[in-house]
């Protein structure tokens, strides 16, 4: 009886799921549960209980039946990731649907919570502000309108603004132009650009008067400039001067030492969903990797796995928004822009960091 005991508390402890219950993980919630046997409970990864001994643990992929739900975590209600993750959804919708910036206030009483509890989860959730994400939206908006070929004063009314002060304040932020330029597609817009080498191949570095647009890989670099001419067909590409090359120089000197960050402006250009899922990115740590579903759950679409993918395919700043730091669920690389060997290389080069 007693080896049999050993045998049982070895094969829970040789377990990977075990480390999670250790470590209380609330990112392992949803993926299995673990019972009690001594107390005939069962409970979610995260439990904040005590931690129980591992000949007495049973795993399951699935709630089981027979054993009573602990009181503490409640494994047999919606995790509170995944409760947070819908709620962020709805006021997502909310600010989308509303005529006007809805103020924090009344995202509380949407929620039902306290003005500095849903500030909190919301930031929590999706890496920015309500109000960020707000303007995000609106930019969305007026980005749209003008593109659909609609006046500027009708982009700005129907984006929310109430006057076009407040807009014109912040159109080079939201655009990085003027918003008749940006109607026009970008035509006569300046980007100096210069193609180098880093250990990872050939790259080419790309910037309007706002900050760094476009940060290219590859192998070609003929294939790197063809690439940011279809990027911005209407703008006017100039080769780089000497002053230029140094911002190059702390570009790659990015590309080698990942993890020191990159202290220079970015002109960052997407979607709403697609600057969120950038910025939840921006968020994650050098030498810690992330899931797509997880990023998923922080920027409050939980079910949007694969737009997330899109939105990290569609990055044009390689490093600087790393989404190299994305992995799949079981832990396994998957498909990147510039080559899986790239990201494999930065990974590891973040790791030994």
């Amino acid at each position: 009886m007693l080896k049999q005991t050993e045998a049982c508390a070895q094969a829970v402890l040789t377990d990977p799921r075990w480390a999670a219950v250790v470590a209380h993980d609330a990112q392992a919630d949803g993926q299995f549960w673990y019972a009690v046997k001594t107390t005939g409970v069962y409970c979610r990864p995260s439990c904040g209980a005590r931690t129980p001994r591992p000949e007495n643990v049973w795993f399951f992929t699935a709630q089981q039946a027979g054993f009573r739900p602990c009181k503490r975590c409640k494994p047999d209600q919606p995790a509170r990731l995944e409760q947070h993750a819908e709620l962020v959804a709805k006021l997502c919708r909310f600010i989308a649907s509303a005529e006007t910036p809805p103020s924090l206030e009344a995202l509380a009483e949407v929620a039902q919570m306290s003005t500095f509890h849903v500030h909190r989860v919301f930031k929590a959730v999706t890496g920015v502000t309500p109000k960020a994400y707000a303007a995000a939206h609106r930019a969305h908006k007026v980005r749209e309108e003008l593109v659909r070929g609609g006046s500027v004063t009708e982009a700005i009314y129907g984006a929310g603004y109430n006057s076009h002060g407040r807009f014109y304040e912040q159109s080079d932020q939201l655009l990085g132009m003027t918003p008749s330029t940006y109607r026009a597609g970008g035509e006569q817009v300046a980007i100096r650009f210069a193609v180098g080498q880093c250990s990872l191949g050939a790259i080419l570095v790309a910037a309007s008067a706002r900050g760094i647009c476009a940060i290219l890989l590859g192998d070609d670099p003929d294939a790197l400039v063809r690439d940011v001419q279809d990027r911005f067909p209407k703008a006017v590409l100039i080769g780089g001067d000497a002053g230029f090359e140094q911002l190059v120089a702390q570009v790659v000197g990015l590309v080698e030492m990942p993890q020191q960050g990159l202290d220079l402006p970015l002109d960052v250009r997407g979607t709403a969903f697609q600057q969120r899922v950038w910025q939840a990115l921006r968020a994650v740590p050098a030498g810690q990797t992330v899931s797509y579903t997880e990023i998923a759950r922080r920027i409050g679409a939980p079910k949007a796995v694969r737009a997330v993918a899109g939105a990290c395919a569609a990055n044009a700043l390689a490093v600087a928004i790393p989404c190299h730091r994305v992995v799949r669920t079981d832990g396994n690389l998957s498909g990147y822009r510039w080559g899986v060997e790239r990201k494999r290389a930065l990974l590891e080069r973040e790791a030994q960091a």
